[in-house]
């Protein structure tokens, strides 16, 4: 489909029908003082807001006549819900905080509520925010400055950034991110454009909103070189923790990436306490089926409990006249 054609990404498309105004100032100033505190002095830091709207692809300019018109990155990333849904009827992006299974949830926030701007923007670090907050922060200093940033926090920013630099914004039910007690599960409608395979190995960077990607790594978050997701991989590696999982699904396409908080040994020592436990029901079950046999017996001979052997075992030592009877 041309939408996934790899040198023009559909989020590059210039919207005729938007103008710049549609764009929401508060989200756009906050992109711009997130940028100016991770690259102070960049070239593009005192740019007026129309020109750095272009410079950083949420602008661009209409072939005919030349005006400047917002992209559909610029319009996702700082357009507001019920003007987005116009261009893109299925755009939807829930995040769910699951903590009590009593509850349906403890903790939820949706594109469509109408109490914030819904675009991927202010999504992002709402979503991120949340994700990490229960995150471990060991005390180290960076000079006098308190670093806060893990391999873990950078795991599940880049996991998040993929999310959405991988959604297919034409397919419907979503971009879905789970915070369970255990794992966070990431969902995004579209298939993964290199494969699965490649993905997993890593060096091959196909984003399928390259626009949205590039705004993302201008303010630090993402990477271009393809290696995003082996290095989640290998953080979840160095935890000890279950690998992560990838799959994909199909009529809608959609890719999901759990991650796991469960040790590899903590997974291995449930198996072995399953078995065990079923192991110890079998031989319950044939210790209670050997009773009720012996039961019988004692019933059809009138013998006094005190006297059967315990079991068949110890037969040769039970008196010559009850061995008779045993045959």
């Amino acid at each position: 489909m041309l939408r996934d054609e790899p040198e023009n990404t559909m989020d590059m498309m210039v919207l005729e029908e938007f103008t710049l105004a549609d764009l929401n100032d508060e989200a756009v100033q906050g992109y711009r003082n997130y940028h100016s505190a991770v690259r102070p002095g960049h070239v593009w830091e005192k740019l007026p807001r129309d020109e750095y709207l272009e410079k950083i692809g949420a602008a661009g300019r209409l072939k005919e006549s030349g005006e400047l018109r917002p992209t559909a990155a610029g319009l996702l990333m700082f357009g507001e819900e019920y003007r987005i849904v116009r261009h893109f009827p299925d755009y939807f992006l829930d995040f769910r905080e699951i903590l009590d299974p009593a509850i349906r949830w403890t903790d939820r926030i949706q594109s469509s509520s109408g109490d914030w701007t819904g675009n991927l923007f202010d999504f992002f670090f709402r979503v991120y925010n949340k994700l990490t907050r229960d995150f471990e922060k060991p005390f180290a200093l960076d000079g006098v400055t308190r670093i806060e940033d893990t391999p873990v926090h950078k795991a599940v920013r880049e996991a998040l950034a993929n999310c959405i630099v991988n959604t297919d914004f034409y397919q419907p039910r979503g971009i879905v991110i789970l915070k369970e007690r255990d794992r966070i599960v990431m969902q995004n409608p579209g298939s993964i454009r290199t494969g699965k395979a490649q993905m997993l190995r890593g060096g091959i960077s196909d984003p399928r909103n390259k626009a949205i990607m590039k705004m993302l790594n201008l303010i630090s978050i993402g990477e271009r070189a393809g290696s995003g997701v082996p290095d989640i991989y290998s953080v979840w590696a160095e935890k000890g923790w279950k690998n992560p999982i990838v799959e994909e699904q199909y009529g809608p396409d959609r890719t999901i990436l759990t991650l796991a908080f469960i040790e590899k040994q903590a997974e291995k020592t449930s198996g072995k306490n399953k078995r065990k436990k079923q192991a110890e029901k079998a031989s319950g079950k044939s210790k209670r089926k050997r009773q009720r046999g012996t039961a019988r017996l004692q019933r059809r001979l009138a013998i006094s409990s005190r006297f059967l052997p315990l079991s068949l075992k110890t037969a040769a030592q039970v008196p010559p006249i009850w061995q008779s009877i045993w045959g």
